[in-house]
């Protein structure tokens, strides 16, 4: 009945998955934010950083995978990205760092590259 061809499913589900990876950079920015008005004390900071490590985790997990699309170049600096913010992310908890904002300008640019 449907017919559909390999380049249309795949092209499809990599929308799909750019969308949600865009989605859910939104909310770490957001997340982000509210820790950075809040302070880096403060329980929206504790929610922020395990979110923000969390996510990068399973990005940078999946960047490394071999079988990503993503050329190489593109995927060792998304990596080294995702690594760097991570390690500010534990600056902060460590109370090594008290500002989130250059995570969220970051993080910002590369959920803003998804859109395009």
């Amino acid at each position: 009945m449907y017919q559909f061809s390999y380049a249309e499913v795949t092209q499809d589900s990599s929308a799909t998955a750019r969308d949600q990876e865009r989605e859910a950079l939104d909310r770490m920015v957001d997340a982000l934010k509210r820790a950075d008005a809040a302070g880096p004390r403060s329980r929206e900071a504790i929610e922020a950083i395990y979110l923000t490590r969390n996510l990068w985790s399973l990005l940078v997990e999946d960047l490394a995978t071999p079988g990503n699309a993503l050329p190489d170049e593109l995927r060792a600096s998304l990596i080294s990205i995702g690594l760097w913010v991570m390690r500010e992310a534990e600056a902060i908890r460590l109370g090594q760092r008290d500002n989130f904002s250059a995570m969220i300008e970051v993080t910002s640019m590369i959920r803003d590259g998804l859109g395009e």
